[in-house]
């Protein structure tokens, strides 16, 4: 017997057995065609939990309850009059019929879930192909540029132009790993196969790792200020999720503005580290679809798939936290991170 099968006897029995313990008592009450309906309830919520066969199966028990409790002679199945057998025959017919129509009716509603899950996936699938393709083919682009001049015989490049080209393989190298790294990321939360090992965790160290590490063109990394103090508690946090975490507000932020600052605090039970930068921030009404894969910033523009801060949401909450976006005073955007409390 299959799950949905054996969910909708569950349902069958319970239903039936309350059905009868509640209506039984009330017999002198309550006439046949009223008792009747009321059985119908407990038919099409099998229906419903298990599909059209358990749900008939349903409707053929009912009506023998119905026969045994309710019509006379009382607690056999014989019929008396030939109206009471026209009762119960109507009622399995109407029974059936409530089956059918909830049967249909569900696995309606459930083509309908499936055809919207697959327009999601293809519209994901177009997103994913189209933004690789665009950002692959820049930094590899970039890449065969530098290193076919470098290898040309008939060009003699200065020391100063030669790091300047190696710098430029160097740089389209890191961004074709940033891009790696996050789809293979994003694959594992999307597969649900992301795990944690939260430990106490020093926020000053990670903040000092993520900044040391940056990508630095155009000297990025003069332009973010470190003020996480080294005395703040420490948080309950997976270091490696924390530090790519931190990784991509950082790096978002750069795309889009001057001068990023991070800051730690505590209160009470939780630690945050916050990220916040003076560019042109995000309306209120669209932070929320900040978080989905191959937005950037409010689609503003700006490289990168715009995984970054679907990997942020998934990874922070991976570790029991959150992270919420609102506006820096005087203009910006300022993403908040929240951890329990080593």
């Amino acid at each position: 017997m299959s799950s949905e099968h054996t969910r909708g006897a569950v349902v069958a029995v319970a239903g039936l057995a309350a059905a009868t313990a509640v209506l039984e008592p009330l017999r002198g009450h309550l006439s046949l065609a009223s008792v009747t309906l009321l059985y119908l309830v407990p038919v099409a919520g099998t229906a419903v939990a298990g599909g059209l066969w358990t749900a008939l199966a349903a409707a053929v028990a009912a009506d023998l309850l119905l026969n045994f409790f309710f019509v006379p002679p009382l607690h056999t199945l014989s019929v008396a009059s030939f109206d009471n057998v026209l009762a119960l025959v109507v009622y399995v017919v109407v029974a059936a019929s409530v089956a059918v129509a909830m049967d249909v009716a569900e696995r309606r509603r459930a083509a309908i879930r499936q055809t919207q899950e697959l327009a999601e996936v293809d519209r994901l699938r177009t997103a994913l192909l189209d933004a690789v393709s665009h950002d692959l083919r820049t930094p590899l682009a970039g890449i065969k540029a530098a290193t076919s001049s470098l290898r040309s015989p008939d060009l003699d490049f200065s020391a100063e132009d030669r790091a300047e080209l190696l710098a430029t393989v160097e740089h389209a190298t890191d961004r074709m790993t940033a891009l790696v790294e996050n789809l293979l990321s994003l694959s594992r939360l999307r597969a649900g196969v992301l795990s944690a090992t939260p430990e106490p965790t020093a926020l000053d160290a990670v903040a000092a790792e993520v900044v040391l590490h940056l990508p630095d063109p155009e000297h990025a990394r003069d332009r973010v200020a470190v003020e996480v103090p080294d005395d703040l508690p420490l948080a309950m946090a997976d270091p490696g999720l924390l530090t790519t975490v931190l990784a991509n507000l950082v790096q978002n932020s750069l795309k889009v503005a001057r001068q990023v600052r991070i800051t730690g605090a505590a209160d009470g039970s939780r630690v945050r580290l916050v990220v916040s930068d003076d560019g042109p921030g995000v309306p209120a009404a669209e932070r929320d679809a900040l978080f989905e894969p191959f937005q950037r910033l409010g689609d503003r523009g700006g490289a990168g798939l715009g995984l970054g801060l679907a990997i942020v949401r998934g990874f922070t909450e991976a570790m029991a936290g959150s992270v919420t976006p609102s506006e820096t005073p005087g203009g910006g955007l300022t993403m908040t991170v929240e951890l329990p409390r080593a």
